[in-house]
């Protein structure tokens, strides 16, 4: 069913030095493919586990032999229900050694507010079949503000989360986004798509704190705003995003960036599958980034990171001093108690993570 996309992608793969030139973007891409090696893949996008396993194994032996692989974090994204023990088994022999699951709630009526196709259950047959099948890490994605949830139904979601001991833990709170059906109607003050049942922000930012402390006593390493994990299993592609290296984007809509040019490729799948059967890779957005935008881009990063940035390191890379134009706004932060700044680190206040949003904006107005 999905074939003919995979045609494309893994052609993307094989013949990206003559497709990035004829789309504009070699100046460095090619160079930088050449230099790499890709030790990390991440799979995501849509609902890749429908993909046929001979399929997902197409594309990574395509990577194999293009770039110099060293693979160590292999992720799949899953959803429950496209999980089984035949293709659980297919995806560890084709190396992929990480599953990120879309989870969401531990709640029914939740997940069937949210358009989900999978229920409690599937969560719990799923991660016992990726155990069985020898996959030891796997990432669990919940939404904190999910229709009709509750203080009670949260505390029971985070509970059963902690149960089953993921090795990786994301949790994002809810965003209305004006372009989808729940999104439209939210802001028409509509009833439709359960939109009346969403929670109010400040027990969203609750939920949020719940997880937070939750997550600390049982034992996970709160390293993004985010994102949890225990020792030693962040994860380790997209703390490359975070952290501003090099990375390729393959297949529909996938973004690239080559430490100075960022570019898009088609987002629609059958435009990007049939530019690629007729030999053109189709872009839709290219850019070539100026010092100021890498330096803001620098800070809203590694501000995520809760950790923080090195303001030395920063001034030194970009030759530039930063306190001095920022001072007043850092300090007018501080005062507020929305960001700590330690000798030479900054990093947001840990205990206002749930208005970073704010804490960004300022800074980088």
């Amino acid at each position: 069913m999905y074939s003919a996309y995979v045609d494309g992608v893994v052609r993307e793969v094989l013949e990206r030095e003559s497709l990035y030139n004829a789309a504009g973007i070699a100046s460095t891409a090619c160079r930088c493919a050449a230099e790499l090696n890709v030790d990390t893949v991440y799979i995501g996008g849509g609902t890749p586990s429908l993909l046929a396993p001979a399929d997902l194994q197409r594309i990574l032996d395509a990577l194999r032999g293009s770039f110099r692989c060293s693979f160590q974090e292999v992720t799949l994204e899953a959803d429950p229900e496209t999980i089984t023990s035949e293709k659980a088994e297919a995806w560890m022999a084709a190396g992929i050694n990480r599953i990120s699951m879309g989870t969401q709630s531990f709640d029914d009526k939740e997940l069937a507010a949210a358009g989900r196709l999978h229920r409690r259950d599937d969560i719990y047959a799923a991660t016992k079949t990726l155990r069985a099948a020898g996959i030891d890490n796997i990432s669990f994605d919940l939404i904190a503000g999910l229709p009709h949830q509750t203080e009670e139904s949260w505390k029971r979601t985070i509970g059963e989360l902690l149960g089953l001991s993921p090795e990786h833990v994301s949790i994002y709170m809810l965003e209305i986004d004006e372009g989808s059906r729940l999104g439209r109607e939210v802001l028409q003050l509509g009833s439709r798509y359960s939109a009346g049942k969403i929670p109010q922000d400040d027990s969203i930012a609750d939920f949020y704190e719940f997880a937070c402390a939750q997550l600390a006593d049982g034992g996970y390493d709160h390293y993004e705003i985010s994102n949890w994990a225990k020792t030693g299993l962040r994860s380790r592609h997209n703390l490359k995003y975070w952290q501003r290296e090099s990375y390729f984007g393959i297949g529909a809509g996938a973004h690239s960036f080559d430490g100075k040019m960022r570019w898009a490729n088609a987002h629609d799948p059958a435009e990007y599958s049939a530019a690629l059967s007729a030999g053109k890779l189709l872009v839709e957005q290219k850019e070539i980034l100026s010092e100021e935008q890498a330096l803001d881009e620098e800070l809203f990063l590694g501000l995520r990171l809760l950790e923080g940035i090195d303001v030395t390191s920063l001034e030194a890379r970009y030759n530039t001093t930063l306190w001095n134009p920022m001072r007043r706004r850092i300090d007018q932060l501080v005062d507020r108690e929305l960001v700590e700044r330690r000798g030479n680190r900054l990093r947001l206040s840990q205990n206002r993570l749930t208005v970073s949003n704010e804490v960004f904006v300022e800074l980088m107005n």
